[in-house]
């Protein structure tokens, strides 16, 4: 199976097209499918008609492609026979899986190398994803959630931000109640917690922005704008005094003291980067911590998950913060959850 991008990107392009049920595409919309694909992420105009049909003679081919069952009705119309065909849900070969290996044989020659020290993670999750693929029983078992929303916007977006392209996305936050559409200059990628964020700046107020890939609706190339970059926004940078992804204000030092057991924890896996002890021969073994961050809600959130074995010291705002959670945490458990439920149907 070729691994040429292009070829990869037309036959997700053509997958999706055969898989539709609502529409009925012709060979000439195959065409003008890909070439509109390609236009926008790799600036290619024009697909030729015999590349559209030897890509559909691929796709068929059993032995060197991915079997599929691709019809003509009508005389006119192409569709999958299986509706719930799709070449993404097919087995990898074994011309994907001898590819993928001399792919990673390749990136392990640069896991000492400081500038990509964090492809030891990544390479991991190759080696163990095609000894899965190859029968052998699985030796790692990553953190992952495949059923996060979003995460088919991952690759357009990379795609759109190598090119430095303008983007129209329509957004709802949990909490509106209706979508709202934004111009972008799409600058970064980040990934906390198994759930995907791109970095942008929004074009008429020029402010900093982060949207969860989770809650786009859609995505658009404005065309008619030129991309800017953000002198603020230094991605090497700008994440120096944060846990997550969120921007709080200023940095503040702060203190806090975690029990023997949850020091071990925080000891041996630091919150951030700045985390220094402060004391360690604390009464039973506990030990007083300082970390320079931004206390925004992923801090505060991680402080809370240490339960009654973290205790923030100072300042005072940050503990006025820690202990405001945890008694609206202690009132819900007082509380009826009747009155509760209706409560919430209320907001």
């Amino acid at each position: 199976m070729p691994a040429n991008k292009n070829a990869l990107l037309r036959y997700k392009v053509l997958d999706k097209c055969l898989r539709n049920k609502y529409r009925k595409y012709t060979i000439q919309d195959l065409v003008d499918a890909c070439s509109d694909a390609l236009n926008e992420l790799e600036q290619i105009e024009h697909v030729s008609l015999r590349t559209i049909q030897g890509d559909l003679r691929v796709m068929r081919d059993e032995k060197c492609g991915y079997g599929a069952p691709i019809e003509v009705y009508e005389r006119k119309y192409y569709r999958y026979s299986d509706p719930d065909f799709s070449i993404t849900e097919q087995p990898l070969t074994s011309t994907d899986i001898e590819t993928m290996t001399q792919a990673v044989n390749i990136l392990r020659q640069f896991e000492g190398y400081g500038h990509f020290a964090q492809m030891s993670d990544v390479i991991g999750r190759l080696q163990d994803n095609l000894a899965s693929a190859q029968g052998a029983p699985k030796i790692v078992d990553f953190e992952s959630n495949k059923n996060v929303k979003g995460l088919d916007f991952l690759t357009p977006l990379y795609d759109y931000i190598s090119n430095r392209q303008t983007l129209v996305i329509e957004y709802q936050s949990f909490t509106a109640r209706a979508p709202h559409r934004y111009k972008i200059f799409p600058h970064l990628l980040k990934e906390y917690r198994n759930r995907w964020f791109i970095f942008c700046t929004e074009r008429r107020s020029g402010k900093i922005y982060n949207f969860a890939l989770d809650r786009i609706l859609s995505i658009d190339v404005a065309e008619d704008i030129p991309y800017q970059d953000n002198p603020n926004f230094d991605p090497s940078t700008y994440f120096d005094n944060v846990v997550g992804v969120s921007r709080w204000g200023e940095p503040v030092e702060v203190t806090f003291w975690a029990t023997r057991e949850q020091a071990c924890y925080i000891s041996t896996k630091p919150i951030h980067p700045s985390q220094k002890i402060v004391e360690s021969n604390c009464l039973g073994g506990s030990r007083i911590f300082k970390v320079f961050v931004e206390p925004n809600w992923e801090f505060i959130s991680l402080m809370l998950g240490f339960g009654p074995g973290v205790r923030i010291l100072s300042p005072n705002n940050v503990v006025r913060a820690m202990k405001r959670k945890i008694r609206d945490m202690g009132q819900i458990y007082e509380a009826d959850l009747k009155l509760l439920t209706k409560k919430d149907k209320k907001r």
